[in-house]
């Protein structure tokens, strides 16, 4: 399979970065770095790691989805957090998402992220043996 897909990340400085919010080549979905943003901009939740993780799993979610893909297909998630102290938080929503999953997850600290009162980022890699939509 030689298709590509993406899905639009839908926020002001996507075009300026050129970059989608997931994109599909074969097998492969990859989810880039999803923040709790709206399309307007403006953080959600801010500095709440708990909902802002909840959100960021639904970004990403529905964009696997879109893509033919599905929460099992999910193989590894990164998550980059302001304060690493957050980690339970995170990874309590983290876990109702892939509490039957169990991919290889990363949870780091990082300096800042994009916008101030950012919490929490995060990516997904899944590899998903259907054909997709």
């Amino acid at each position: 399979m030689n298709d590509y897909r993406t899905v639009d990340a839908q926020r002001p400085w996507a075009p300026i970065i050129a970059y989608s919010r997931a994109t599909r080549r074969g097998d492969v979905i990859e989810v880039g770095g999803t923040s709790a943003t709206a399309p307007d901009g403006n953080v959600l939740y801010p500095g709440d790691a708990y909902e802002q993780t909840k959100h960021v799993l639904s970004v990403m979610v529905a964009a696997i989805e879109e893509l033919g893909g599905s929460p099992a297909d999910v193989v590894r998630t990164r998550a980059f957090l302001t304060n690493v102290d957050d980690w339970e938080a995170v990874g309590q929503a983290h876990g109702e998402v892939f509490a039957k999953v169990y991919p290889a997850s990363t949870f780091v600290e990082v300096s800042r992220l994009l916008l101030p009162g950012l919490v929490v980022e995060m990516e997904a890699s899944a590899i998903c043996l259907n054909t997709g939509a």
